[in-house]
């Protein structure tokens, strides 16, 4: 095994396993739905970054990089999509304040609030899509485990990218397996609006850092 890929074996799980918003979605979709629907819905995390390593051993991904307002345009979509998404998990956990609210979600059954297969995929796709620093790992970080030497550097960036894709796959079966498991616990619907709001603020703060923070 060549040093490059000694090195992209280290750093590669460190990245996946650290919490970012996939990673938190899966927990969170797994926690409201189980694991199961939270493992079919990362086929649309792994479809965008099959995009995404297809695009960088192209040339694109460097492309997109180097010209800023393209960058800028995927940048502050992805800022708008989490401020979306944490903004609309924050809101659906607030606390029932009437009677009636109350008593609403007490009839309310987990069933009628399970959404489709397909609307946790392109939930788990358009978070992905629009990740800047999704773009910046393909386009940025994988390009610095090539071997020049070696030569065939679209298929070393494939390669590369499919591996990293696996070691993702394996750090999200992490995530929903722990989200699966929490829901063992019979948790109450208060225990499930604190985790909800405390996963959107999550997500309102990730897009704040990506907002404003130097990348």
């Amino acid at each position: 095994m060549s040093p490059q890929w000694q090195s992209f074996l280290i750093a590669a799980p460190l990245i996946a396993i650290t919490p970012g918003a996939n990673q938190l979605l899966s927990l969170r979709n797994a926690l409201q739905q189980g694991a199961m629907d939270a493992i079919v819905a990362l086929s649309g995390r792994f479809s965008a970054f099959l995009l995404l390593a297809l695009a960088t051993a192209a040339g694109l991904g460097g492309l997109l990089l180097a010209w800023e307002p393209a960058f800028a345009v995927v940048k502050w979509c992805g800022v708008a999509y989490l401020l979306y998404l944490g903004g609309r998990m924050i809101y659906q956990s607030r606390t029932p304040r009437s009677a009636q609210e109350r008593a609403e979600e007490r009839q309310t059954s987990l069933s009628s609030l399970r959404r489709t297969r397909w609307e946790l995929t392109r939930q788990e796709f358009l978070v992905a899509a629009t990740n800047p620093k999704a773009l910046l790992l393909f386009a940025a970080f994988l390009p610095q485990f090539i071997n020049h030497a070696a030569g065939a550097v679209p298929v070393q960036l494939i390669a590369l990218g499919t591996a990293y894709i696996a070691v993702e796959f394996a750090a999200a079966l992490v995530y929903a397996g722990v989200g699966g498991a929490l829901t063992s616990f019979d948790l109450t619907a208060r225990a499930r609006r604190l985790l909800d709001r405390a996963t959107g603020a999550t997500m309102v703060t990730i897009a704040g850092w990506l907002a404003f923070g130097r990348h």
